[in-house]
């Protein structure tokens, strides 16, 4: 392994193999002589992130279509909150409660921000059946409301359920609803990340368990809705929204 090479070798496209050799290391990588290179792939990841996710909101506004709540009421969202000032305070607040957070989840944390893509095109009135990409870590867009206090709700009901069940398994922090939820459909539990973890890339918790990197190529693929959608129009839409997006 080559880690003073990690963040050349990223940029020149040999991004799997170096998802892979830090996935080899394991917790070894909160090592001083790794942690810093590691840290500065996984800004490098962000920035990329960040970039489709503005691309695919801007490409989604000029086709109409409208951003808003998973309720009856619809009530208009901003689909993008960038990264604030109060990323830093839930920051600490997690390595402090909940224990370490896998540097790519800190590096969204810190530089991309909270996503919100369901709503309704206007060629497509099932898109948010189609599992759009939510992730809120700051809590940008809620007034009155504490995201810590959010996860601390969520901690706590989590301790109290495995202190009295041995098959409760991981923490998993919510960080936004499942597909069904999405849609306005009584569903199953949040979406999440698994936590305490001591690795590079976490472990999200959506309909299957996989690597947030994986599972942010995944939804890139399909242009921000990762979910099923039969018919030609839905898949033209995806492919307009996908292309040229940037491989993490």
């Amino acid at each position: 392994m080559r880690p003073a090479g990690w963040l050349d070798r990223y940029r020149h496209g040999e991004r799997e193999q170096v998802w892979h050799e830090f996935r080899r290391l394991g917790d070894r990588i909160r090592e001083p002589a790794l942690a810093a290179v590691a840290t500065s792939v996984c800004e490098e990841m962000a920035r990329r992130a960040r970039h489709n996710v503005e691309l695919i909101v801007r490409r989604l506004e000029a086709q109409g279509y409208r951003f808003h709540t998973n309720d009856a009421d619809q009530h208009p969202v901003t689909p993008f909150h960038p990264a604030g000032p109060s990323s830093v305070a839930v920051s600490e607040w997690l390595a402090q409660q909940v224990g370490p957070v896998p540097l790519t989840v800190s590096a969204w944390l810190r530089l991309v921000g909270d996503v919100w893509l369901v709503g309704t095109h206007p060629e497509w009135p099932a898109s948010d059946s189609a599992d759009p990409l939510v992730m809120e870590l700051e809590g940008a867009r809620y007034q009155n409301f504490s995201i810590t206090d959010h996860f601390a709700s969520a901690w706590g009901d989590w301790q109290e359920w495995s202190s009295d069940d041995p098959a409760a398994g991981m923490f998993v922090l919510p960080t936004a609803p499942d597909r069904l939820h999405k849609a306005n459909v009584s569903g199953g539990p949040p979406y999440g990340f698994r936590l305490p973890d001591r690795c590079v890339d976490g472990i999200f918790v959506g309909d299957a368990a996989m690597p947030f990197v994986d599972y942010l190529n995944h939804v890139f693929r399909h242009g921000g809705f990762p979910g099923a959608a039969p018919g030609d129009a839905q898949w033209r839409i995806k492919q307009s929204l996908a292309r040229d997006l940037l491989p993490l």
